[in-house]
């Protein structure tokens, strides 16, 4: 697949599934979900959707499970609202880059401006 497509159809993809999560999914375990990334596949028979969440590995677990559970819905929602021949499996994974920007950015601050010994 030529790469401006591949990245036009990851962009539509993302877009796609943060609405559906936000506006259509009703799943009570579901926290606040932001879809950071989509990778799709050379053949686009598969799609890996980062996504990141707020609060602890509880939380984080409680929403990766309520994503799994729903896979199939958000799958069919794509299907209509997208014309594509084939529509890749979709496969929910943690995305840790905003929990390590956030850690780097508070260790640099700590450099920045070291605790005042008395």
């Amino acid at each position: 697949m030529h790469p401006v497509r591949k990245d036009r159809l990851n962009n539509q993809l993302q877009q796609e599934i943060a609405t559906i999560i936000h506006r259509e999914l009703k799943h009570p375990a579901l926290g606040f979900v932001t879809i950071t990334k989509v990778e799709l596949s050379n053949d686009v028979s598969y799609a890996k959707i980062g996504f990141s969440c707020w609060g602890g590995t509880q939380e984080r677990a409680q929403t990766q499970d309520a994503l799994d559970h729903s896979v199939g819905f958000i799958r069919s929602l794509v299907k209509k609202r997208l014309r594509l021949r084939i529509i890749p499996t979709l496969v929910f994974r943690y995305d840790e880059t905003i929990a390590q920007s956030i850690e780097i950015s508070e260790k640099l601050d700590q450099l920045n401006h070291p605790p005042a010994s008395s």
